[in-house]
């Protein structure tokens, strides 16, 4: 796959919102077999599309671009053959920086820049009026996936934010689809009282209820429908819903990144994802996997050699 090829297949991903990581190298020193400007994308599912070095580089960027997924925060990977020491003794972790010791490099150093492409958080808008179009305008500026939404319209399961501004249309039917549905913050534009008269007459549980906020917003003066949808968009901020996914982006969907499970493999040592297409075998009643194919022949010529295992 070109570069080319690359980038083409990260915009589909993002306009399928779908979270991926981008991995690029940006120094390598021989002899390695990637070089300064290979890369590769990391799919939630695991899967590594493109080329950022051998079986073994590839494992590991594999396993810390899943870390990568799950915690939305780039990293900068140096995989070395040998532990990352100076003349004083192992170095001060640095911020940022992920240091991996790769028995299976041939005394090359790569590093690696890991970027966490995530869709930005969806939030559904109800409403016509003009505080209703304030609220898209807004969310698009703080960069959020603000869409004009209508009652009936089925609800993706990444949605982060339902926020109705109907006035008294269709109001109880979305809060409720929206609350049953688990979405991290729906808020309701209405006035103290009529909130809480339509609140009461929902057929919800307490904890149901509990995540639909009336009047939406943060209490700062707002007049105007911009300084309305300000106000909601400050409580969104304040109460950092997609926290409620786990720190998952896309959480409860497809592409949600799969849980990192890890292995050692027996013969390099290294840390191994496991997934249906990890390389492995029988041994003993368990399975054992690893990095690359290269190892698994050792262990099966010899397994013995490997007590540990």
């Amino acid at each position: 796959m070109t570069n080319t090829e690359l980038l083409t297949r990260a915009a589909a991903l993002r306009h399928g919102r779908t979270p991926f990581v981008l991995a690029t190298v940006v120094h390598a020193e021989r002899p390695t077999s990637a070089k300064p400007g290979d890369s590769a994308l990391v799919l939630p599912d695991g899967t590594v599309e493109g080329f950022v070095g051998g079986s073994c580089a590839e494992t590991t960027v594999q396993l810390q671009g899943l870390r990568v997924l799950q915690t939305g925060e780039s990293l900068l990977l140096r995989i070395t053959p040998g532990a990352d020491t100076g003349t004083e003794g192992p170095r001060e972790p640095v911020e940022g920086l992920a240091t991996v010791a790769n028995p299976c490099l041939s005394g090359g150093t790569l590093d690696i820049f890991l970027e966490a492409n995530l869709p930005p958080a969806l939030t559904y808008v109800y409403g016509h009026a003009p505080i209703a179009r304030a609220l898209l305008d807004v969310g698009r500026v703080l960069g959020l996936d603000a869409r004009p939404a209508s009652c009936g319209e089925p609800l993706p399961p990444d949605l982060d934010v339902v926020v109705i501004a109907t006035h008294g249309r269709d109001e109880e039917t979305v809060l409720t689809e929206a609350a049953r549905a688990g979405v991290p913050y729906i808020g309701l534009v209405a006035s103290p009282k009529r909130g809480t008269a339509v609140l009461t007459a929902l057929e919800l549980t307490e904890e149901q209820r509990a995540r639909i906020h009336t009047p939406a917003g943060l209490d700062i003066g707002a007049r105007t429908p911009a300084e309305v949808a300000l106000s909601v968009y400050a409580e969104i901020i304040a109460l950092r819903p997609r926290a409620a996914r786990a720190a998952c982006p896309g959480a409860g969907s497809a592409a949600a990144p799969q849980s990192v499970a890890g292995d050692v493999d027996p013969v390099c040592g290294m840390t191994v994802v496991v997934t249906p297409d990890t390389l492995s075998l029988d041994r003993a009643g368990s399975r054992v996997y690893f990095c690359g194919p290269g190892c698994r022949h050792a262990f099966a010529d010899d397994p013995s050699r490997y007590a540990h295992a």
